[in-house]
């Protein structure tokens, strides 16, 4: 199973989207009555799990500048998703909070999610499910090493398909 990064690459993404799209399928959008892009429903998910965080925080989380998530924030200020607190010890501090119907919204979609996904894990034999879980490891210390500035994605070699292609 010597397969070519790139080859690699484009499974990992082609399995990814599949999952995501499939539960999403099944699951439904977590607040159906907003229209809410990707990247809003992730901050909405990051200050779920971490109340309180700051936009600092979750722009480390979500990889995006500053900058980005402090206009999702606004964005998701304005259709009643999010909170902005000041930190009580530190007055200069905004920590995000999610409103009440947001919050059972998305926890509501998460055990939805949760549930038909562990459904699926269910069938897999006890050395998939191993597999499955050592691979997610993998796959998160992948995501860690993806960055900006990463020159290593121009120094990998063609394969001849993708030569082919270009």
């Amino acid at each position: 199973m010597d397969e070519h990064p790139l080859a690699l690459a484009d499974d990992l993404y082609d399995v990814i989207g599949l999952l995501r799209r499939r539960s999403g399928r099944l699951v439904g959008s977590p607040l159906p009555h907003l229209a809410l892009s990707g990247a809003q429903l992730e901050l909405a998910r990051v200050v779920r799990r971490n109340p309180g965080i700051t936009v600092a925080e979750a722009a480390r989380v979500l990889g995006l500048a500053a900058n980005t998530v402090s206009t999702l924030v606004g964005q998701l200020v304005t259709v009643g998703v999010v909170v902005r607190a000041r930190d009580t010890t530190d007055r200069r501090v905004v920590r995000l909070e999610l409103t009440a119907s947001a919050r059972e919204g998305l926890e509501r979609w998460r055990d939805r999610r949760a549930a038909s996904t562990a459904a699926a894990l269910a069938t897999l034999d006890e050395v998939e499910r191993e597999r499955l879980a050592a691979a997610l490891t993998t796959i998160a210390r992948v995501a860690a090493s993806l960055t900006d500035d990463d020159a290593t994605v121009t120094a990998l070699p063609r394969t001849p398909a993708d030569q082919a292609r270009a």
